[in-house]
């Protein structure tokens, strides 16, 4: 696009679009805007996902075969980047649309794929095997026999309202976000609302802190309003940092200008001309994409000086942080902003009142201000009719772990817990459900029991557990529960700032007697027995010490795994100590191996490798494993041709 169309693009959304407060554009603005939608095409165009979760499945080889094939056939089809639509288990994804034909979407799509898809889908014949489904519109034919993408389980139970453009645009091109309603809230908010009414519009939606502790979004602005200074800072806090949590992500690398609009709406609410958006710098491809976004935006003239002919200025600054778990706290956030260690400080006096350089500071994280735009746009009376009583709007999850479809979803507040294994596609490989668990190193398992809570913070809180950030495992029957809490306290021990005691050795003597339980005794007389079961008697006073004197919520939530598991899956901790015995066979140092007799053939395989020499006996007879030397690694039952190993 060279400067002139870029000049005409501009005009035509400033005169047109973000003047108007609603959707009925006169006509000809409406036809215009499916051109910029690609909904009118003269030309076919090919859609694929690129985000770090479908580049880990082969996007990018998938991209350049595409580019391949048209290169080699002399086409003229138009190849877009989107982002996710949540399925990152189906991923490579890919959409085809053809003039006059739905879009259509393809998935697991390989290099080898490209060929066949191409060569029938523009010869208008679409390859079954692969078709996910399509989407659904007026102006276009649709393909039969093909499901719409709305009437998809995965789809029809969610309430996609913060993930509506995830998947569906270009997200390193803003008047892909501008065609689609994008930058009008801002417009809106702007032109008709002072700081003070975003802030009530914001308190009367209910919309409630999406990082965990569920705290009114609209209460904390006003306070950072209230408060007299020359200088105020908004903080968008997208350092996901929950082992195995993705939503943050996901939204960055699908979304980034939603995030980036919210986040003028939410500076301009507190008053700040200064905001920044702290991520990790591991993370490439999304600091890739924010950058761009904020690039964009200073171009079209929604960031800088006087924006929208509005006197308002607004700034904004992309912060690379380390990726320390404990920077996620705000305090410990701010003090990485300034160029300190990340380390959490003593509240009060909250961030609203002296925060980021001492002056007031908004502090919200990415979900939390992704919302805003929809809510400025809609009313807040449209978001508070959304979940429940005291609980309002939608939430996003990741869903991984021992599940058929790891994804991205989001559901109304309200919604049971069953409905995130249901959307997952239930627990893999037809094994039993153990827990659902919510929040990674700090948060809760949920048995099958429970899984009819609704997700509605005080409903959980009066249940003993939290929503957390958004990040679901699930487990089953081949999990140990105690080998993943230790994983969860390795974690927590090794992420502490060391700053106050109680998290730095409590985690610490926590992790130790995790350990100890989890391996074989030294000994085997009732004295290591009664010190091992001490160990897990002390685990709940030291926990309760945790809670009340750490100094941030890191050290007062590690505790969380231990107690809830403790609580629901004493058995198997009473397994591991007593019995010396792991039932899912995943603690090695609780394994005992054996070689079936009438199966062995004497090939000498696990003798061979054996690292400590376990294994003995005569060629061609059967083997033995001597117990004393055996340390559980597992290497005879995988090299076993003839399944003659087991353990017990």
């Amino acid at each position: 696009m060279d400067n002139q169309e870029f000049t005409n693009y501009i005009k035509f959304f400033l005169d047109n679009v973000l003047t108007n407060n609603t959707s009925d554009y006169p006509k000809n603005v409406e036809d215009r805007l499916e051109v910029y939608r690609r909904n009118r095409i003269s030309k076919p165009v090919i859609y694929i996902g690129v985000t770090s979760s479908s580049v880990c499945a082969g996007a990018l080889n998938v991209k350049s075969a595409i580019e391949e094939y048209i290169t080699d056939n002399q086409f003229d089809i138009s190849v877009i980047t989107t982002g996710s639509l949540g399925l990152c288990s189906h991923e490579p994804l890919i959409d085809i649309q053809i003039p006059g034909k739905n879009r259509v979407v393809f998935s697991n799509v390989s290099t080898s794929d490209i060929q066949p898809i191409l060569d029938g889908i523009l010869n208008k014949f679409l390859p079954i095997d692969k078709v996910l489904g399509q989407y659904r519109h007026k102006y276009h034919e649709p393909w039969q026999e093909v499901p719409f993408l709305d009437e998809l389980p995965f789809f029809k139970e969610q309430n996609r309202i913060i993930l509506s453009n995830c998947g569906v645009i270009d997200p390193c091109n803003i008047f892909d976000y501008m065609a689609r309603g994008g930058y009008r809230a801002l417009a809106k908010s702007l032109r008709n609302h002072t700081y003070e009414e975003i802030c009530s519009i914001v308190e009367q939606s209910g919309l409630r802190g999406r990082g965990g502790g569920g705290y009114p979004t609209g209460t904390k602005w006003r306070k950072a309003l209230q408060v007299t200074t020359d200088q105020r800072y908004m903080i968008c806090n997208a350092d996901e940092s929950d082992p195995g949590a993705f939503v943050y992500r996901l939204l960055m690398e699908s979304d980034p200008h939603r995030i980036i609009e919210g986040l003028i709406i939410s500076s301009y609410a507190i008053g700040a001309s200064k905001a920044y958006i702290y991520t990790r710098n591991s993370n490439s491809l999304t600091v890739e994409r924010l950058e761009k976004a904020v690039s964009q935006a200073y171009d079209v003239g929604f960031l800088g000086y006087n924006i929208i002919d509005s006197g308002f200025n607004i700034d904004i600054t992309i912060r690379k942080g380390p990726g320390a778990y404990v920077c996620g706290e705000e305090t410990a956030l701010i003090r990485s902003i300034e160029g300190k260690r990340g380390m959490p400080t003593v509240k009060p006096p909250y961030p609203t009142e002296q925060g980021l350089f001492g002056k007031p500071t908004a502090v919200n994280n990415v979900e939390t201000i992704s919302n805003i735009p929809s809510i400025v746009m809609n009313g807040a009376d449209w978001y508070s009719s959304i979940g429940t009583e005291n609980s309002k709007g939608t939430k996003i999850f990741s869903i991984s772990g021992k599940v058929k479809d790891a994804c991205a979803v989001e559901v109304s507040m309200g919604t049971p817990l069953s409905k995130l294994l249901e959307l997952g596609g239930g627990v893999a490989d037809e094994r039993k459900f153990k827990a659902l668990h919510l929040g990674g190193p700090s948060g809760f398992s949920i048995p099958f029991e429970e899984l009819g809570l609704p997700i509605d913070f005080d409903k959980l809180r009066e249940a003993g557990v939290a929503i957390g950030s958004g990040g679901v495992q699930v487990w089953d029957d081949s999990v140990c529960v105690i080998d993943l809490v230790k994983y969860y306290m390795h974690f927590i021990q090794k992420e502490s700032c060391g700053k106050c005691i109680p998290c730095r050795e409590g985690s610490r003597r926590m992790l130790e007697i995790l350990q100890n339980i989890s391996k074989r005794p030294t000994s085997e007389n009732g004295q290591n027995t009664l010190e091992r079961f001490k160990g897990v008697i002390h685990l709940e006073s030291l926990a309760e010490v945790m809670r009340d004197t750490s100094l941030c919520g890191l050290g007062q939530s590690a505790p969380n795994p231990v107690l809830r598991t403790l609580k629901l899956f004493r058995e198997e901790y009473e397994e591991h100590i007593f019995d010396r015995k792991c039932r899912a066979g995943v603690c090695r140092d609780l394994r005992t191996f054996y070689i079936d007799v009438e199966k062995c053939t004497g090939c000498t395989a696990c003798a061979k490798k054996c690292p400590t020499n376990a294994i003995i006996g005569t060629p061609r007879s059967p083997y033995f494993v001597v117990e004393d030397k055996c340390i559980g690694c597992g290497i005879c039952e995988d090299v076993c041709k003839f399944s003659a190993v087991y353990f017990k």
